[in-house]
Order: C-alpha cells, then structure tokens, then sequence
C-alpha cells in the first residue's frame, strides 16, 4: 500500500510536469513567430488542454489502451478509461492523467509548424482529431500490449516515435497542404526569413520544455522505486547537452556566429532523440545520440525549406526527424539488443519498420485533417487575416499593447539577413550565401 502512495504522488507530479511543458510550447512558438500572430499561437497551446485534453478522455485513451479489436484498434475503455487494469501499483487514474499530457504534447508539435496562416477553427478540428484518433491508433500498435508492433519487440521508452515522429510528420504534411507564409518564398526556391518576435521569450520556452523532459522521460516507468530513474534522467540530461552543442559549433563553422535558435532546436532534437531509448542506452550513447540530433537538425531545416514547406519553429526537423532518428538509434545502441553492442540485427529491423509506420501514418493522418478542415471549417486563413495578423483577426487583441512606442526606430537597425531559415540575424552572420 505505501508503495502505492508513493507511486500515485511520482506519477501525479511527473503528469503535471508534463502538462507544463506546453507553457514551454507557447513561449517557444510565441518567440519564433511574428509579433501579430504571438497570441494566436499561444491560444491554440491553450486549445490543446481543452479541447485536446477532453477528445483525449473521452475517446482516444480507450482506443489507444483498450484491449484490441480487429487488429489495430482499441475499443474497451470508450468513455471510460479509469477501467484499465494496471500490472503496477498505481490508481489507474494517475496513469490517465499522464497519458494525457502525451496527447496534448503530440498536438502541440503540429502548432508551430502551421502557424501564421491556419484557421483557428481548422486547429480546434486538428487537435480533437489528433487527440481522438490520429495518436491513440499509432500509439496502440506501439504501446498497447496487444498493438502489433509491440509484439514484434519494437522498442519506444517515451515516445521518440509514438510522440514525436507521429506529431512532426503528420506536421510536415498540413505545413506542406496549408502551403507558405505569404512572400516566405520566392520563385526561385530561394528563403525569405521573418523576424522571431524575441528568442528569449523562445530560450524561456526551450528551458521549461527542457526540464518537463526529467518528467517526460523518467515518468514514463510508473514506478518511483525503479532503479531506471536515474539513468534515464541522466541520459536526458546529456543527450540535450550534446545536441546543444554539436548544433552550437556548426553553427559558428558554418555561419561564424552562434545561432540561438538553431542551438534552441540543437538541445530540443537531442531530447526527442532520446526518448526512445533513454531507459536502454548508455551515458556515452546518449551523448552520441543527441549530438548526432543536434547536426541532423539544422540539415533537416535546410531540406525542408529545400521542399518549399514552411516551418517556422522547425517542428518538423526536431520533432520529426530528431524522432525517427531516436527511434532507429535504439536498434544500434540497445544495450541488450543494439546492432553494435551485441551485433544483433533483429532489433534494428522491427525499429525500422516501426520509423517507416509511424511516418506513414503521420502522413495519412496529415491529410485527412487537412481534407476534413477544408471541408468543413476552412483550412487557411484568408489573405487579410493573415496580413493583419492572426492576433488580431481571430482574437481581437495584440500580443504587446505598446509595441507603437518603438515605431520610430530606424529600420536600419534590422537589417536581417537569413540564417538557417529560422533564425534572423545581421548580414555578418554570413559571409555567402548557403544553398542545398
């Protein structure tokens, strides 16, 4: 019974830190984007915990931890997912609760990759969707001990890629079906960059986003007397670390200033990374991992943008690629399993398989939101909206009621040069342009 207080209290806190994180979210995205869309962005974090949160309870849990029907579904728990029965010593109640702050994190992935130009109501449709539907079916064939590929051995601690992958490529395709900011750009496939509103405000974001992470991460055992909790917060530590600064120093090789929001992302690529294997690797794999994550991430921006898709806090180069990364990372660096630690190849196979699924998958459900939005609410915003900006059009109020003090600046001052596509800085930045 004690074990059992115990438990409930480790797992109630990890769920509200991961609910935190989407404070993490808003900043970050608040930061990226412009200032006349800051508060829209911030609106649909807010989206997510309501509507998000309750499509979640109500639907998605049940077919995401129901025992399996035809093969690919939950069905047990519709509307009733307190019934589940647990194997470890935890009101099932607490269980629901952090599973919840995973929906609503999946969600908040595809906020910044569509923002600037998506239709508030279109997002309210999106986040019932993903929260119903679109995560719990991935999630129950990765997670649910009676999904398929969870019996094929395939391994996702926390959800490089039940989360991550899942969010940042079902990203890539409404991003890719809403199409670019307005002028982002030109006919000759080469880059526009608009100015973030202010990288501290995203850097506050990155942090609390960072320490949710322990949360994320080492809440994922259900269990605080595990003996996994360290090692697995550690290797979150260090992996975030290590992607910070691989994508820190490329930065200054390749454009001779340290980029703060490429270093932002670097550190964000590293967590999702590691998140599949943070309770299966070890500490020098865990650097390796995020490190690798912090070079992948600023090659994977740079493609994107190649694509024409438009990003704006790269969601889809963290998130979607950092994820897939992650997940195949673990067939090599398993400690019990990995292709280079024990030479087995089984491993890697079924975490391959599983990347190519859920990537798959996330472009499915991309398009079918996209198409259901269309249909219904509308998809993009209308041209005025988005030039008056989405604060405005959908909300009616500014993110900073005094921004017209600093109107007479001179625009000399901010003379922005593009970077990696995501961050704005002075023209020293660079001393030639970079093309893929």
């Amino acid at each position: 019974m004690e074990l059992m207080y115990i438990n409930t209290v480790w797992v109630v806190l990890a769920a509200a830190m991961v609910l935190f994180m989407e404070g993490g979210f808003s900043l970050l995205e608040a930061g990226f984007v412009r200032t006349k869309n800051a508060v829209n962005v911030t609106m649909k974090i807010f989206v997510d915990l309501t509507i998000g949160a309750l499509a979640f309870w109500l639907i998605g849990f049940g077919i995401m931890f129901g025992k399996d029907a035809f093969g690919f579904i939950g069905t047990s728990l519709l509307g009733s997912p307190e019934k589940i029965a647990l194997s470890i010593e935890l009101p099932s109640v607490a269980f629901v609760l952090f599973q919840m702050g995973f929906a609503v994190a999946c969600v908040s992935i595809i906020s910044g990759a569509v923002a600037e130009r998506m239709n508030f109501k279109a997002y309210v449709v999106t986040a019932a969707l993903i929260c119903m539907i679109i995560y719990p079916l991935s999630g129950h064939w990765i997670w649910n001990s009676d999904g398929w590929l969870e019996k094929l051995g395939m391994k996702d601690f926390a959800g490089s890629s039940a989360i991550h992958a899942l969010g940042g490529f079902t990203a890539f395709t409404m991003a890719k079906l809403l199409g670019p900011r307005k002028g982002r750009f030109n006919s000759d496939g080469s880059v526009n960059v608009f100015a973030p509103s202010n990288i501290p405000l995203a850097s506050a974001g990155a942090f609390i986003l960072w320490f949710g992470w322990f949360a994320f991460n080492a809440g994922s055992t259900l269990d605080a007397s595990s003996s996994a909790l360290a090692p697995i917060a550690i290797n979150t530590m260090l992996a975030g670390a290590s992607g910070g600064s691989a994508a820190l120093f490329l930065t200054m090789r390749k454009f001779g200033k340290a980029d703060p929001s490429m270093t932002i992302n670097g550190v964000l690529a590293g967590l999702v990374a590691i998140t599949a294997g943070c309770a299966y690797v070890s500490e020098w794999s865990a650097i390796l991992i995020g490190a690798l994550s912090g070079l992948i991430v600023i090659y994977a921006t740079l493609f994107v943008d190649y694509l024409k898709v438009d990003d704006p806090v790269g969601a889809v180069a963290v998130h979607g690629f950092g994820g897939v990364f992650g997940t195949i990372a673990v067939g090599f660096l398993d400690q019990s399993q990995g292709l280079l630690t024990t030479g087995d190849f089984s491993l890697l196979k079924v975490q391959l398989l599983g990347a190519v699924v859920v990537i798959v998958w996330g472009l499915i459900g991309g398009t079918f939101i996209a198409k259901v939005c269309e249909k219904t609410v509308g998809f993009r915003a209308t041209e005025r909206e988005e030039d008056e900006g989405l604060d405005m059009s959908y909300h009616g109020i500014p993110a900073y009621n005094e921004l017209e003090r600093f109107t007479d600046i001179p625009t000399s001052l901010f003379n922005f040069e593009e970077t990696t596509g995501i961050t704005v800085a002075s023209p020293a930045i660079r001393k030639e342009k970079e093309v893929i």
